[in-house]
């Protein structure tokens, strides 16, 4: 069965729709319905056929659109694909409410098994990043290279910068901050963000910030938005206590997939420190650290991350199948 050929559903069935959904020129949307779970999945049509699958997978609070700028980068290298997470984008929740970082991989695992597209180039950016690991770990079948954008793994000392997030985890917290910002427009919360996740937000164009807020304005009208932006919150602080087989850590050095680590020198959520423990950590792993980048660095500095994949691909072995590319330099 193609992904293409994956039991759909209308959106509309499943979760109320408080807006529609931005979709970049060449990109497009479809509704995929699983047991348990329906996920909304952004995809480029790819230039030719016989490209190898690629699935890209947001952080805490973001959505396949996180990967709109990199994506038309890939065009050549790869066939792409970005899902909306379970709760996020325009995935309602899921059935059961597991919103734990084995829930979203049990997500990503079903999805793919259902695809038959698998291996794929497996991309993750924080919460994405942890998530994509225990995929990549659980079941290396899948996956033929792992990128990771800011990895949330987990770290001893948190960055003072990262704890507000963190605190979302407690309980009654997401319901105190949704009261005490009540007042705050949509631009306010999208700056508020910005500042947050770009090592320079003035990099974000005006057309870029309209698209941001209108979007904003769309997901705070969804009822389970702060739900899932807890519960997620909950989900990377609970896999950071976990020791044994199943911590993060462990699992990383389990992965057999050729791994690019990407990590941002401003990045005030995962710490730049943590670059060398990750490089050590993955068996087969090649570092690209950026010191002007944030959290976001495939959406500050696309053209950086493309090239450096298609170095990965070079580097093992894969370029050879992809024939001619149009990423950029």
């Amino acid at each position: 069965m193609s992904s293409t050929e994956l039991p759909s559903v209308l959106a509309t069935s499943v979760a109320p729709k408080v807006g529609t959904v931005r979709v970049a020129a060449g990109e497009r949307l479809r509704t995929v319905g699983l047991p348990g779970i329906t996920l909304t999945v952004r995809s480029r049509p790819p230039v030719r056929e016989g490209l190898p699958p690629a699935l890209y997978v947001h952080g805490l609070g973001g959505s396949s659109q996180n990967w709109s700028a990199l994506m038309p980068l890939m065009d050549g290298l790869v066939d792409s694909e970005a899902v909306d997470l379970p709760g996020f984008g325009d995935s309602p929740p899921p059935d059961d409410g597991d919103y734990s970082v084995t829930g979203h991989a049990r997500a990503v695992i079903r999805f793919l098994d259902a695809a038959e597209r698998g291996p794929v180039h497996l991309f993750g950016n924080s919460l994405g990043g942890a998530v994509t690991t225990r995929v990549a770990a659980v079941r290396p079948d899948l996956v033929r290279t792992l990128t990771l954008v800011s990895p949330a793994l987990p770290e001893i000392r948190v960055q003072s910068s990262a704890v507000p997030t963190a605190l979302l985890a407690l309980p009654g917290v997401a319901g105190l901050f949704t009261r005490f910002t009540k007042d705050w427009s949509a631009e306010q919360r999208v700056r508020g963000v910005t500042a947050l996740c770009y090592g320079d937000p003035g990099m974000v164009t005006p057309e870029g910030l309209r698209n941001a807020v209108e979007e904003m304005e769309r997901r705070l009208a969804l009822p389970y938005f702060w739900d899932a932006m807890a519960r997620s919150a909950r989900g990377i602080v609970n896999a950071y206590t976990l020791g044994g087989q199943h911590g993060l850590w462990r699992q990383a050095e389990r992965v057999l997939a050729p791994t690019l680590l990407v990590y941002g020198g401003r990045d005030q959520l995962v710490s730049y420190r943590m670059a060398q423990r990750a490089a050590r950590a993955f068996r087969d792993s090649r570092l690209l650290t950026l010191p002007d980048a944030g959290h976001v660095a495939m959406m500050e500095y696309p053209e950086t991350v493309a090239t450096a994949f298609r170095e990965l691909l070079a580097d093992t072995g894969e370029l050879a199948d992809t024939g001619p590319t149009s990423a950029r330099s």
